[in-house]
């Protein structure tokens, strides 16, 4: 009769032990597959990524973008994460650019033909000044969609608006029938959470039709675009230096994560 009860007992805690393993294990591959990023940049080389050498190189880990006196751009240049073409994401980097730095992280962007490192597409602005850092930008087509604090709605393009023609909806470098729906915060307060000379982070997070940029982990812009015209569903990912005054540009730590 002990032994009836001991046996009992001992399956009895088999049963809850396996209970209480499988639901931690569980748990823990769930933690996993919510924090599964993958490195994009191996902060050795430039493998998987094509620019111009001429402005980007590699040291101690960092990706670096530079324009010189001597350098000085005609038009913007990109170097192009070549591996994959992402719809649905999230990409974490951090940056740090110099005081008259111009840059930008593109995604779901295509390659512009005849023109070599060209990209066309969604932008995470950056600049030294941060007068655009973290809004969405489209280089190339439909230009500023949401400037910093605002969430944004891009609705269905007008028929008396051709796609072919999209630059007669700009104006003052913005996209006109682009609807602010919301305010994200003061733009004062927003930009001051931004390090100046200093390592920032960068967060994209792309899905479906919605786009939100963090930079320090504060959401700067915010667009859901409905214009089927000139949207865009996939695309190659990015890093810019722009046009204008010699300037320098870091990035390291870019981390890939696709969702569903």
């Amino acid at each position: 009769m002990i032994f009836k009860n001991n046996n009992s007992a001992f399956i009895s805690f088999l049963l809850i032990f396996t209970v209480v393993f499988t639901a931690c294990k569980s748990s823990k591959n769930t933690a996993n597959s919510a924090t599964n990023f993958q490195a994009i940049f191996n902060g050795k080389n430039l493998e998987g990524w094509s620019g111009d050498a001429k402005y980007w190189s590699v040291k101690e880990g960092v990706l670096i973008g530079e324009v010189t006196p001597e350098t000085i751009l005609k038009r913007n240049s990109f170097i192009i994460y070549e591996k994959e073409q992402p719809q649905n994401f999230e990409l974490k980097l951090e940056y740090r650019i110099s005081a008259s730095g111009n840059s930008g992280v593109n995604y779901r962007s295509e390659k512009i033909p005849n023109k070599p490192f060209a990209l066309r597409g969604y932008q995470s602005d950056i600049d030294g000044k941060n007068k655009y850092t973290g809004q969405n930008y489209e280089e190339k087509k439909r230009t500023t969609l949401a400037y910093i604090g605002e969430k944004v709605i891009i609705e269905h393009m007008p028929d008396s608006i051709p796609s072919n023609n999209i630059r007669k909806n700009v104006k003052r470098n913005c996209w006109q029938t682009r609807n602010v729906v919301a305010s994200l915060g003061d733009k004062k307060e927003l930009k001051a959470s931004i390090k100046n000379n200093d390592w920032n982070t960068m967060h994209i997070i792309v899905k479906g039709k919605h786009m939100q940029h963090f930079v320090n982990g504060v959401l700067m812009s915010e667009v859901t675009d409905l214009d089927t015209q000139n949207s865009s569903n996939t695309g190659f990912i990015g890093v810019q230096v722009h046009t204008g005054p010699p300037m320098k540009v870091e990035y390291k730590n870019f981390k890939l994560k696709i969702i569903d």
